[in-house]
């Protein structure tokens, strides 16, 4: 065994080295994207890793950027360092080459604009749409930000996420009145996102855009975890409530096919 597996290496289950600084670090990553973030008790409780080293190692990680500290939420955040580098799986996939077929089917069927969009340090990414010919239409330029509770692909992700995550996204960000139809109660937003996971998809009426309605669904990866959004977006006197049926079911349809295309893409 070299230096470093003498002075910091222990054996693994399949009997490999492993660098125990660098196992911890990973160990704590692990609990900070599970929970949606945590306080430093918390982390050194779950990871059972003591409270001086746990600081140590969140401090190196966040010089790195791979975690955030809040001030207001006074906890600890997967950052955007490691979101970059989970991003990396994203891109052996390509989420947007193998979705954009099936979006744009999914226009044409419709007639309404079609958007794919991710979550970003708390907040709605779009990074991809494909526009309808409609003279009234949603534009949403590529890498522009929403707010998760006040968007159709927003809510639908933070469904899919940890309670805890989304607590401390309104510990950090709130929940601001776009319109008034937002919702902005803690609690009727976690109500709102049980209704999503029992029914699959998510409506927002106005919540953004007055005049303006969304139908979105989830899109995971092949292990499960919830990586994108697909939503359809329009005005709300072409989507009515009598027309939202026929627009969620060939969301859903469009969703699914995503789904399977990203997993025979990984199994490639």
């Amino acid at each position: 065994m070299d230096d470093i597996g003498r002075k910091t290496g222990k054996a693994s289950e399949d009997g490999s080295d492993v660098v125990v600084a660098l196992d911890r670090g990973l160990a704590i990553l692990d609990r900070l994207a599970r929970g949606g973030g945590a306080t430093l008790s918390e982390v050194s409780r779950d990871t059972k890793i003591p409270v001086s080293t746990t600081f140590r190692l969140l401090s190196t990680m966040r010089k790195r950027g791979f975690v955030e500290f809040s001030e207001s939420a006074q906890g600890w955040f997967v950052g955007t360092q490691a979101f970059s580098v989970g991003n990396a799986y994203l891109s052996r996939i390509n989420v947007v080459e193998v979705a954009h077929p099936f979006m744009r089917e999914l226009m044409e069927r419709s007639g309404e604009t079609v958007n794919l969009a991710i979550e970003n340090n708390g907040e709605v990414v779009f990074i991809c749409q494909v526009e309808a010919n409609n003279p009234v239409r949603v534009h949403f330029k590529s890498g522009s930000r929403a707010p998760m509770h006040a968007s159709g692909i927003g809510k639908v992700l933070l469904a899919h996420m940890p309670d805890e995550f989304v607590k401390n996204l309104i510990a950090r960000r709130g929940l601001e009145a776009m319109t008034e139809h937002t919702i902005t109660s803690p609690e009727q937003l976690f109500a709102e996102l049980r209704r999503i996971r029992d029914n699959g998809w998510a409506l927002d009426d106005e919540e953004r855009f007055v005049s303006m309605r969304c139908i979105a669904a989830p899109i995971f990866d092949p292990i499960g975890n919830v990586v994108a959004g697909v939503s359809i977006s329009g005005l709300a006197t072409r989507l009515t409530p009598r027309e939202l049926d026929r627009y969620r079911d060939l969301v859903l349809e469009a969703s699914r096919k995503i789904v399977k295309a990203i997993d025979d893409k990984s199994h490639e």
